[in-house]
């Protein structure tokens, strides 16, 4: 194991822990729905997380009916954040996994967005309007 990043005090025994009590309490301000989305979609600055080729509309074993939600824009997961324009942001990927990472980058620039939790493979399902290059 390795305890290099390690800089408090190491202690043995049992850990005394207070009990506490969990209240959950219902978040409705970092997510989007497809309604909400399909009818603000001129107001919102949509970002989709997945690969230049999936956004692109280009076929692929994943996706039912290739292509993005239109006038998205593509900021890949696993590249750093482009500049965006601004406005309110809503990030969406294939599933709702990876555009988690867009937001986190997001947040660290100081930005933040709503996650559509839905995604590619809901919108898709929806039959909503689907737009490709």
């Amino acid at each position: 194991m390795d305890l290099d990043g390690w800089h408090g005090p190491f202690a043995s025994g049992e850990d005394e822990i207070q009990p506490a009590e969990f209240v959950p309490r219902p978040r409705e301000d970092d997510t989007i729905e497809a309604d909400e989305l399909a009818r603000g979609r001129d107001r919102l600055v949509v970002v989709d997380a997945r690969q230049p080729p999936r956004w692109r509309g280009e076929p692929n074993p994943i996706d039912k009916r290739p292509g993005r939600i239109p006038g998205a824009l593509n900021a890949p997961w696993n590249e750093p954040l482009p500049a965006l324009p601004d406005g309110e942001l809503v990030a969406y990927c294939g599933s709702g996994v990876t555009a988690a990472v867009v937001l986190h980058r997001a947040h660290l620039a100081g930005r933040e967005g709503r996650l559509y939790p839905g995604s590619w493979s809901e919108w898709e399902q929806l039959d909503l309007p689907v737009e490709r290059d």
